[in-house]
């Protein structure tokens, strides 16, 4: 066969895999909005959820989520930027090195199932935790943290050598190489990289149902006392999220309306998903314009 047929031939498969692959992606996303959002109002975001009434909403849930969030990157990111930095700037080929990169690499691999039992065993029994929003985010942690550093890393790496060279010919040492270069110009790789941990720890539901817990109790939002209980900046009190409540809400059906609350809290998820991914991307571009001057 003709060698540009066949070459004709292949692209038309890739293009065909690759439609069909959109398709299903944009399947799934309009089947979970079309069927959730026609339950979604002001009220439904706002309201506490009810156990075995009907009418109840996401509000404190929704809140947990961003709020573990929050928390979770806050312990995870300098720690896997610094790892990051060590490992694509300054660590060398050995065997020390090696034995990081293997460990990432089967941590990264581990089913979340299995953080959720580890941060149990160690962060609610051993340490004391508890079912709280710190033990949570630590288990949330120990799973977040290979894949960022190796999306660090990566990033780093992806930026030419000539980059480097250039800031120490300016007079700049290692390190203001690294700060005021290299990350500037890695900068957009790296907030992808945040975007897709991020989306992964707001949907998480398995690992924080052994850590974070499977309740959202009342919030007082006049006390902001970090160690109360009931205060909604507290990281000792139970969290239930959004993704364990519509596991919980389809698992226990105790509401009348489970259905509409599972399909509405859904189609919150993936549109908090799919915003957070699309602002950051804009925003990386932004912050990349402005630090490199490009």
């Amino acid at each position: 066969m003709d060698a540009k047929k066949v070459d004709k031939i292949a692209t038309g498969v890739l293009y065909l895999i690759s439609g069909l692959i959109v398709l299903i992606l944009a399947s799934l996303l309009l089947y979970i909005l079309i069927q959730g959002l026609p339950h979604v109002s002001w009220h439904f975001l706002t309201s506490p959820a009810k156990s075995y009434e009907a009418g109840g909403g996401i509000g404190i849930q929704l809140f947990n989520s961003f709020f573990l969030l929050f928390i979770t990157m806050l312990i995870s990111f300098p720690i896997s930027l610094g790892a990051g930095i060590f490992l694509s700037e300054y660590a060398k080929d050995n065997w020390i090195t090696r034995l990081i990169r293997t460990a990432i690499e089967i941590l990264s691999s581990l089913p979340s199932v299995v953080v959720g039992l580890f941060g149990f065993l160690i962060f609610v029994i051993q340490i004391g935790y508890g079912f709280s929003i710190l033990s949570g985010a630590l288990a949330l942690t120990v799973f977040n943290l290979p894949l960022m550093t190796r999306n660090v890393e990566e990033s780093l790496k992806a930026i030419s050598f000539t980059q480097r060279e250039a800031g120490l010919a300016l007079g700049l040492s290692r390190w203001e190489t690294v700060l005021h270069v290299i990350i500037p110009e890695a900068l957009p790789g790296i907030v992808t990289g945040i975007v897709l941990s991020s989306g992964r720890i707001f949907g998480e539901a398995a690992a924080l149902i052994y850590t974070a817990g499977q309740s959202a109790p009342a919030l007082d939002w006049s006390n902001w006392n970090p160690l109360s209980v009931s205060s909604p900046i507290s990281i000792f009190r139970q969290a239930e999220t959004l993704a364990v409540h519509i596991w919980k809400v389809n698992s226990e059906g105790n509401i009348p309306d489970a259905a509409q609350v599972s399909a509405g809290a859904s189609a919150v998820l993936i549109l908090v998903v799919l915003l957070f991914n699309f602002g950051a991307r804009f925003i990386g571009k932004k912050l990349h314009a402005k630090l490199t001057s490009a």
